[in-house]
C-alpha cells in the first residue's frame, strides 16, 4: 500500500521472504528507480529525496489497519480532497 503526498511518501512494504534485501536497501533502491523516472517525465532538479527515511515496524493486524488508516486519510487531513477515495496517489501494488 502507499500513498503519495505533495511532500512525502508513505509505504507499507512486508519483506519477500528470508533472501529480501534489508529496508534501508529496498528504499534507497526506490528512491534511485524513482528519481530517474520523475526526472525524465518532469524535469525535476536533483535532490528529489531525503537521504534518511522514517521506519516503523507494525506488529499486528489491527496496529496495520490502524496505521494504513491514518496514512491514507491524511491528503483529508491536509485539506487535499473531502474524501481519502478522492486522492488518486495511493493504491495497493501486490507482486504475487
Amino acid at each position: 500500500r502507499y500513498v503519495i503526498m505533495p511532500d512525502h511518501v508513505h509505504f507499507f512494504v512486508a519483506p519477500a521472504g528470508p533472501e529480501a534485501e534489508p529496508l534501508s536497501v529496498a528504499i534507497g533502491l526506490w528512491k534511485k528507480w524513482s528519481s530517474i523516472a520523475l526526472r525524465r517525465a518532469a524535469a525535476f532538479e536533483a535532490p528529489l529525496w531525503q537521504r534518511e527515511f522514517f521506519d516503523h515496524l507494525l506488529r499486528s493486524n489491527e496496529s496495520r489497519e490502524e496505521k494504513w488508516h491514518y496514512v491514507r486519510e491524511n491528503p483529508v487531513r491536509a485539506g487535499l480532497v473531502v474524501r481519502a477515495e478522492d486522492w488518486p496517489h495511493a493504491g495497493v501494488i501486490d507482486f504475487e
